[in-house]
């Protein structure tokens, strides 16, 4: 029997698809924007592949949509240690839970959430002094610490067949900052994570050389009369840089024909401007290897639907990754896209990678 621990933040991940760049702060915006909640969805994935394993699983979790409405959902009778004194739910609130579950035992705390919510998780637990191992699902659009499972699925299935945890890092941004370009990850704490493949790593910052990639993808866009939805990241900046024009380095630019569509656009505001064809550039977030499903919730299984995939990357990224991911929110979409995907190096030069 495996006493599992669950919390759920449900406001993380709001931000992704309205353009936010995250929550912190941001959540009344995001409303207004019409964000919907991301984690609960998240977190009943998670719980029901939880629920297939063969392992006997305990399931204790806090009141309402921090965990018991999911848990129920995905057909678990949870143990509900104690509920959140308001409907809009705070960081003290993932803190309390913490608390609560360290007290009654609990052999792994699963948290749904980003890298705030880990922050949250890992710093009471430092607090207790408490040796509880944590694993994220990840629902926050900032996903850059060590501790998240690949997927809301791996998560579940890690839940509760791991034998073994290793000690690794949960790191943060600022988002304000993060919105404004500036992105400096900061280590925030140390947290003993089940051991497993499917455990992302940490996310790289910085990337090398790219201007003769740019160059060459900026010159073929160019000369094609497509709609291009650019992504975020330096790789793809230098290809907005290489167009004339200043993108968002965070943000979804979608550009056509020689004119700027859309600056640091939303969902929303991509599927306005889609045209008859459509090109995703995209390009794998270093140290992890995700193309989709990672700061760049904008471009979602709606837009992905309606377009084709570019995806671009210098030979060393390739080299450090050596696959790719990807995590859209919709499992079929997924598994569409996983197998074998060309991904451009150079002017002429493609490499195939697999998507797994």
């Amino acid at each position: 029997m495996r006493d599992v621990g669950l919390v759920v933040n449900p406001i993380a991940g709001m931000g992704g698809r309205v353009g936010l760049k995250g929550t912190d702060n941001k959540v009344e915006e995001a409303r207004r924007r019409g964000a919907e909640p991301r984690a609960p969805s998240r977190a009943q994935e998670a719980l029901e592949h939880l629920r297939e394993q063969p392992t006997d699983v305990e399931l204790y979790t806090y009141g309402g949509v921090m965990g018991e409405t999911e848990a129920i959902a995905a057909g678990f009778s949870p143990a509900v240690v104690d509920s959140p004194d308001e409907d809009d739910t705070s960081s003290e609130d993932t803190r309390a839970a913490v608390r609560r579950l360290v007290e009654e035992g609990v052999d792994l705390i699963l948290f749904v959430g980003g890298d705030g919510t880990a922050v949250d998780v890992a710093e009471t637990l430092d607090e207790l002094g408490a040796e509880v191992p944590i694993l994220g699902v990840p629902g926050g659009v900032k996903v850059y610490s060590s501790v998240f499972a690949v997927t809301p699925r791996a998560a579940g299935r890690l839940a509760a067949t791991f034998e073994r945890t290793e000690t690794r890092e949960v790191n943060d941004i600022d988002e304000d900052a993060y919105r404004g370009g500036d992105v400096t990850t900061e280590l925030k704490a140390l947290a003993e994570v089940p051991v497993g493949d499917e455990v992302q790593s940490s996310k790289q910052i910085g990337g090398g050389t790219v201007e003769a990639l740019a160059d060459a993808v900026a010159g073929d866009i160019t000369e094609d009369e497509a709609t291009y939805i650019l992504g975020p990241g330096s790789t793809v900046d230098a290809v907005k840089a290489e167009l004339g024009f200043n993108g968002s380095p965070l943000g979804v630019d979608v550009w056509r024909d020689g004119e700027l569509l859309a600056r640091d656009a939303s969902e929303s505001d991509i599927l306005e401007n889609l045209g008859e064809r459509n090109v995703i550039v995209v390009s794998p977030i270093g140290g992890q290897g995700f193309i989709f499903g990672r700061g760049n919730d904008q471009i979602s299984p709606a837009v992905i639907r309606r377009s084709e995939i570019e995806v671009i990357a210098s030979k060393q990224k390739l080299d450090d990754i050596g696959v790719l991911r990807v995590d859209t929110g919709d499992p079929k979409l997924d598994e569409e896209l996983r197998g074998w995907q060309r991904v451009r190096v150079g002017k002429f030069e493609r490499r195939l990678l697999k998507v797994v």
